[in-house]
């Protein structure tokens, strides 16, 4: 089920449309913080625009917990990468690679093309690469608050094993 959510969000991403509801709850009137927006783009499994928000956070405002929020983003793809790979739902890598490519309307006449089997190792590859780099620079930052958020991270991961990539942890959130 949680599948088919996910492939139906990547199409109408694809086409362009943009959701209002989530949880058929309506859009709050406030503006959604970076962690809330984010949180919905991983629920989504809108990884593309989950980094894209993680890294304007950045931009915008550096700080441990932004390079730990993009940390996270990037073990979160591949942990779904690997529950994927496990599942063999080489369709929904494919799906995930498109994603994670797809960025202009001109890439709908001039597709991004590979196996999805290549595609996945290609994915890992890279978000474990940045994964490494974004985990050492928030640790430069502050190490006592990396270290606690990825306490927190940890015990997430271990409350939610097969499912952990699809949000931040609850006390990221509040």
């Amino acid at each position: 089920m949680k599948r088919m959510i996910a492939l139906l969000g990547c199409l109408l991403m694809v086409s362009g449309a943009c959701l209002t509801e989530v949880r058929a709850n309506p859009a709050p009137a406030s503006p959604l913080s970076v962690v809330e927006k984010t949180g919905l783009y991983l629920l989504a499994g809108d990884y593309r625009r989950a980094l894209e928000s993680c890294e304007q956070a950045i931009q915008e405002r550096p700080s441990v917990e932004a390079y730990v929020r993009l940390t996270y983003v990037y073990q979160a793809i591949d942990a779904y990468l690997e529950q994927l790979s496990k599942d063999e739902s080489w369709m929904a890598v494919e799906h995930l690679y498109l994603n994670l490519a797809y960025r202009h309307t001109e890439d709908l006449v001039d597709p991004p093309g590979g196996l999805a089997r290549m595609a996945k190792e290609m994915i890992q590859t890279s978000v474990r690469q940045q994964s490494d780099v974004s985990a050492a620079m928030a640790v430069r930052l502050n190490k006592a608050a990396s270290d606690r958020l990825w306490q927190e991270q940890t015990q997430w991961r271990q409350a939610h094993p097969t499912t952990w990539w699809q949000a931040f942890p609850d006390a990221w959130v509040q």
